[in-house]
């Protein structure tokens, strides 16, 4: 029997956090794929994202702005939504694949403080 109970709120936003969001969403709406099927849409995603920033660079590099000030922020709004979906389906993907993304993301982090650069 499938869990229907509405996802949480982002009120906690730590990777634990998103991980308990995705998969309540994942459950409540039925999503059953495989990896390379997630990987797929994550790479579609983040194609989306660039498609965003593009519209944005595009018009910052004319002198005079083609793009209305609602307009730039509609485009600001697209690329938060996109990013959000390649933050999910990053999410999942690690969940699938049973990456610890809260211990990761500290020990990652704990090299990159001691890496040159």
């Amino acid at each position: 029997m499938q869990d229907h109970r509405e996802p949480e709120t982002f009120a906690t936003t730590t990777i634990e956090g998103l991980q308990s969001q995705v998969r309540q969403l994942k459950d409540a709406k039925g999503f059953d794929i495989g990896l390379e099927q997630r990987l797929a849409y994550l790479t579609s995603e983040v194609g989306e994202v660039a498609t965003e920033v593009l519209k944005l660079s595009e018009d910052a590099k004319r002198a005079t702005g083609k793009m209305s000030a609602g307009e730039i922020q509609h485009v600001k709004k697209s690329l938060g939504m996109e990013i959000y979906d390649v933050m999910w389906n990053l999410v999942d993907l690690a969940d699938m694949a049973g990456v610890d993304l809260e211990s990761t993301f500290e020990e990652k982090a704990s090299l990159n403080r001691d890496r040159e650069w």
